[in-house]
């Protein structure tokens, strides 16, 4: 299949962010140097970019007459296919644009949506993705050019251009409620699962990171799988969970996640809370930071966010400096390094330097994870079960010592000595706990 040839289109607005504001976030060419990348991940072949300096951005085109027209010329001698924006287009934007351009216009989000299409290999993932675009499209309906105008209307109606507006909507809509039971279902799967995970307890770590930090290429280096694992963004989309030997002969469960990134489209973080579950349930983080990106820190700034988006700000993290054998390529010294980034990173009290491609510093992440989930204190605590849940009751039997069991109309009141890592398995039953 041929790729597809692509303009790309940047705004920089001037005076719109404090100097503070700059320093800490990507300039207006490293974030279209970001979706050149993310350009090719998706198999576009990058012609050309063009940056628009503006103090605001304009209402019908985003970049202003004089610097559209500018565009379409560009587009049209390159024979362009497809022009990218690396901003979020609304509705009459995307039309004025379509309209001169007479091609194809995407902005970031549908670039980033695209891809997951494209990665998805589960039914899940499928479905994850599929719901996300459904989402992003139902509010630029209005917006499109020639490809949703397709006339349906006739004598008597109030106008065939608002008549298949409508028939659309109610398509999607459909169409959204069935890929929202379907997920449902696919949910409630990975929950028995992920249940049958948690009946033999085993501390939890999840691969959290920017994406293309490498994170895959570790996850099968600690675990011996075969997880895709290639320098494209977004490699990864399903999650997998394999079982990890430490140096204290424990076991723990490694899941490895979806990749972020700046500006996360929200129906993709909705989409994917299914999966971000394997994450917020862990009783540790490992932070993958790829060490050779000149913005390390901003990308480690951007999942600390994200983290805390999801409700997993607070847990327990470890950083796992990655790609450290293209640093020292590079000249700089690790303990510079870690200084670096380590600025400001209050949670980041443990770092590991690691190369997942040569598996320099693996065992001593392994001693730092051995370190973390070590104590696994048993303490006093009250639970309270519904009859239903014979499985949970039985768990707490097998993994804690009960020392007392009363009845409170449908509920069995247990007080038992339990470790840890069962009392944040069976959280939602936890009525009182004492040291």
């Amino acid at each position: 299949m041929a790729q597809e040839r692509a303009i790309l289109v940047g705004l920089d607005l001037k005076g719109r962010r404090s100097a503070a504001s700059r320093e800490a976030d990507y300039t207006a060419e490293e974030s279209l140097e970001e979706l050149a990348a993310l350009a090719k991940s998706a198999g576009a072949e990058v012609l050309d970019r063009v940056l628009q300096c503006r103090e605001r951005p304009d209402a019908a085109t985003l970049i202003g007459a004089g610097k559209t027209e500018e565009v379409a010329g560009l587009a049209e001698g390159a024979e362009a296919g497809v022009v990218i924006f690396d901003h979020d287009l609304t509705p009459t934007q995307l039309r004025n644009l379509e309209r001169r351009f007479a091609r194809k216009v995407i902005d970031r989000t549908q670039l980033i949506l695209d891809i997951f299409a494209r990665r998805a290999r589960t039914r899940e993932g499928q479905l994850q993705v599929e719901l996300a675009q459904l989402n992003y499209l139902l509010p630029r309906l209005a917006g499109r050019g020639v490809e949703m105008s397709r006339l349906g209307g006739g004598i008597g109606t109030r106008g065939p251009g608002e008549t298949q507006l409508e028939t659309d909507r109610r398509r999607l809509f459909r169409r959204i409620r069935k890929v929202e039971k379907d997920l449902e279902a696919v949910r409630a799967s990975r929950g028995i699962q992920r249940r049958k995970r948690q009946a033999v307890p085993l501390a939890t770590a999840a691969l959290v990171g920017y994406t293309n930090a490498g994170k895959s290429t570790l996850f099968n280096r600690l675990s011996g799988a075969a997880v895709l694992a290639d320098a494209r963004l977004f490699a990864t989309l399903d999650p997998t969970v394999r079982s990890v030997l430490l140096p204290s002969r424990r076991r723990v469960l490694l899941s490895d996640t979806v990749g972020f990134i700046r500006n996360l489209p929200v129906t993709l973080v909705e989409a994917f809370r299914a999966t971000l579950e394997e994450v917020r349930q862990a009783a540790l983080l490992l932070h993958v930071a790829d060490a050779s990106s000149p913005h390390a820190a901003q990308q480690m700034a951007h999942v600390r966010k994200v983290l805390s988006e999801i409700g997993a700000g607070e847990a327990p993290q470890v950083l796992v400096l990655n790609k450290t054998d293209l640093v020292e390529a590079a000249g700089e010294g690790l303990e510079a390094l870690g200084q670096r980034l380590l600025a400001g990173a209050e949670l980041h009290s443990r770092a590991a330097a690691v190369s997942a491609r040569t598996g320099q510093g693996l065992k001593r992440l392994l001693e730092l994870v051995d370190e973390v989930l070590s104590v696994d204190p048993v303490s006093a605590a009250t639970f309270c079960f519904p009859f239903r849940e014979g499985a949970e009751i039985h768990l707490l039997y097998e993994h804690g010592r009960v020392t007392s069991r009363r009845y409170e109309g449908e509920r069995s009141i247990i007080e038992a000595q339990a470790p840890e890592s069962l009392k944040r398995r069976l959280a939602r039953f936890l009525a009182s706990s004492a040291g």
